[in-house]
């Protein structure tokens, strides 16, 4: 019997309600990886003020500068059991720009005490956050970032709300084109939009 992913664990009875496209995108398990290439309509960002920020962010494969459209990319998501016996998904999200290829990864477990999933941004990790998953009535998925804590070493500090960089991720599946869309938007009460990004996806098959 297959194992289930961090994601069917999370979501139990109600990841059935996911477009059936979906459920094998989550499908995520050891020796079952997703892989999937496509193209990122539009990619944006906060204000140039930014920018050092967003230098600082593609030495830990977190956040980085370019924007444009119609920009490839691809997603590899992996999963392993860790030495301490806890199975973790990693993210690989890599935008191929003219000049540049960048990341914005990431690596997920399940906590079950606590029934979230834990999110930890960055290669190496500067950055925690709870995630949240809904499945929506139309079959499709939304993740909402929660908590968020700054990560330094094995220390992690809780990040007032004010500073938090609030993320929603919507992915469904369109019948007619046959694809995977998907819309990321992070978010700062004070600053507004910080990165936006959508686009289609197809799996590797």
């Amino acid at each position: 019997m297959k194992n289930k992913s961090i994601y069917e664990k999370l979501l139990g009875a109600e990841f059935q309600g996911l477009h059936p496209k979906l459920q094998k995108r989550y499908q995520i398990s050891e020796g079952n990886p997703i892989i999937a290439k496509g193209t990122m309509h539009h990619i944006t960002g906060g204000p140039k003020w930014l920018y050092p920020l967003w230098i600082i962010g593609t030495m830990c494969k977190l956040v980085f500068p370019e924007r444009g459209e119609n920009i490839p990319f691809t997603i590899t998501n992996r999963a392993y059991q860790t030495d301490k016996g806890t199975e973790e998904v990693y993210w690989e999200r890599a935008f191929h720009f003219p000049k540049k290829k960048r990341y914005f990864n990431a690596t997920m477990s399940f906590d079950a005490k606590s029934h979230i999933i834990k999110d930890y941004l960055g290669d190496p990790s500067p950055l925690y956050s709870d995630l949240r998953l809904t499945v929506e009535e139309d079959g499709s998925i939304t993740i909402d970032s929660v908590k968020q804590r700054l990560v330094i070493g094995k220390l992690e500090i809780p990040l007032p709300k004010w500073m938090y960089g609030v993320a929603t991720v919507q992915e469904a599946y369109d019948e007619k084109m046959a694809a995977y869309t998907i819309s990321v938007h992070v978010h700062n009460r004070l600053i507004g939009t910080v990165f936006a990004y959508e686009g289609v996806f197809q799996l590797h098959e």
